[in-house]
């Protein structure tokens, strides 16, 4: 009888999701000695992509400020003093234009974020207009513009929507300390709105809040065990903003940031991992080992919304001495 050679790969690609579903369990792999920690990381990590290939965003502030949202890390709050002034929609060819030249620096998703709690019926004739032609310049579209009843949802995902973005934030228990305007079960609301009308799910959180280890790794835990864990998990380290509720929180740890990073790896073997806001305040060292322990995504550009973003310069110099290159989209059917 032959024997049988198996294709360890394709397994690893195609096999159930197991998550870890239970805190103890999670804290067990989380506090793991760090080596051996970014070793089980970094070979899931290969199990699933290219361990050398990062995949690129771009975002673009569509709506600025004035959100009615109470959230203490944001600018964009009209609870926050911060000085930022809001501003109307903005048109849809200015938007196109800004995702051509997204396009042209490499970007292959382009996210539009606008500062609303929910957005009006009457603006989704320019919002579907934006991913549409956002599509048609060949790139993958993402929005994040609040919570969402379920025929926005579709009308979205009938224009082509491929990801509705929508932030957790932290755990449920830690949830009340920052945001009060809305409940940790509305956004669980708008995640099962936005996959029930077909479109991939970006959900991720913010470290340094004044949370705990155990509020972090919770986070992650009420990602992985959703039915369909997040295609893309951004995870943030919070940019203190002056006027903000939490303009005086202390810094992340890098360990613990990078601790982090692992453990989602390996919650969530196939989600697209990104380092998201605050990696102008990360060293270059501190995102190799982000990357090495399995982030895969990142966001491009002089800024993201309204906060610095180290800029493609700087990105472009480090993917060179880390060997790393930008993603490419897989061809569609």
């Amino acid at each position: 009888m032959p024997e049988i050679v198996r294709n360890t790969d394709f397994e690893a690609r195609h096999a159930p999701r197991k998550p870890t579903k239970t805190l103890d369990d999670a804290k067990i792999i989380y506090n793991l000695p760090f080596n051996d920690l970014l070793f089980r990381a970094q070979t899931v990590h290969r199990a699933n992509f290219d361990p050398n290939a990062v995949q690129m965003s771009r975002l673009l502030s569509i709506k600025t400020g004035g959100c009615a949202e109470d959230c203490g890390y944001c600018s964009q709050s009209a609870h926050n003093p911060t000085g930022l002034k809001a501003s109307k929609l903005m048109e849809v060819e200015r938007v196109l234009a800004e995702a051509r030249k997204a396009r042209n620096a490499g970007a292959t998703r382009y996210c539009m974020g606008a500062a609303w709690r929910s957005p009006k019926d009457r603006d989704l004739d320019t919002l579907t207009a934006m991913v549409e032609g956002v599509k048609a310049l060949g790139m993958e579209s993402c929005m994040t513009l609040g919570m969402l009843s379920a025929t926005q949802a579709d009308r979205l995902a009938e224009a082509g929507l491929d990801y509705y973005n929508h932030n957790i934030d932290t755990s449920e228990r830690f949830y009340s300390e920052i945001i009060t305007t809305r409940s940790f079960e509305d956004r669980l609301d708008t995640l099962e709105t936005v996959r029930a009308a077909g479109i991939k799910v970006c959900a991720g959180g913010i470290l340094g809040m004044g949370e705990t280890v155990d509020d972090r790794i919770s986070m992650l835990l009420t990602l992985a065990n959703l039915p369909v864990a997040p295609e893309s998990v951004p995870i943030n380290q919070l940019i203190a903003i002056p006027g903000s509720k939490l303009e005086h929180a202390a810094p992340v740890d890098p360990i613990d940031f990078i601790r982090t990073i692992a453990l989602a790896r390996i919650l969530m073997p196939t989600s697209h991992l990104r380092l998201s806001a605050g990696r102008t305040e990360m060293s270059d060292e501190m995102q190799a080992l982000c990357f090495f322990a399995g982030a895969n995504s990142i966001f491009v550009g002089d800024t993201l919304l309204t906060t610095d973003n180290p800029g493609e310069d700087h990105d472009t110099a480090l993917f060179r001495r880390l060997g790393l290159s930008p993603m490419q989209l897989e061809p569609t059917l």
